[in-house]
Order: structure tokens, then C-alpha cells, then sequence
């Protein structure tokens, strides 16, 4: 194993730790995608080239957008005139 290897996979471990530790779920899903990410360099690595695009594509891509999705649905993400509306209530 090279050490480009072992780099990526102490990432891989320090994402995988820091996802679940994650309070904001914004965040947890920023994580995933570059857990999701990692895993596709690590397949290329592997020459595993068709499971590194079915890794960037499905994990990186599409479940990804349907988190996001899932967020705004459920107003975890919230459109930034209301949050610049409310920081202006308070300054006042």
C-alpha cells in the first residue's frame, strides 16, 4: 500500500468518526459527500474503475442531492432572507 493510500484512508476513518459526531445535519451530509468521494479515489486506487463511478455518481451525486433535498424539505436548511430578516430583528 502507498502512503497516498494510507492517507486517504486515515480520511476515510477521520470522516466515517466526524459524521456521526456531526450536531448539524448540513454538515453531516457535506461529510458523507467527501466520504462518498474519498471512497471513489480509493476504488480508482484499487483499479476498480467502475465501482469508483458508481461511487462518485450515486454516493457523491445523487444521494447527496436528495439529502439536500430532504433538508430544505424539512426546513433544516433555511432560504437565507428569512435568517437575514431575523438577524436584522435582533439588531434592532
Amino acid at each position: 500500500m502507498t502512503t497516498f493510500q494510507l492517507i486517504l484512508l486515515l480520511f476515510l476513518v477521520v470522516c466515517a468518526v466526524s459524521v456521526s459526531f456531526s450536531k448539524n445535519l448540513l454538515n453531516s451530509v457535506l461529510i458523507y459527500m467527501s466520504y462518498s468521494l474519498i471512497m471513489s479515489i480509493l476504488w480508482v486506487c484499487l483499479e476498480s474503475p467502475d465501482l469508483a463511478i458508481t461511487e462518485a455518481a450515486v454516493g457523491a451525486g445523487v444521494t447527496s442531492i436528495l439529502f439536500f433535498a430532504t433538508l430544505k424539505k424539512i426546513q433544516a436548511i433555511r432560504i437565507e432572507k428569512e435568517e437575514k430578516k431575523k438577524e436584522a430583528d435582533l439588531h434592532e
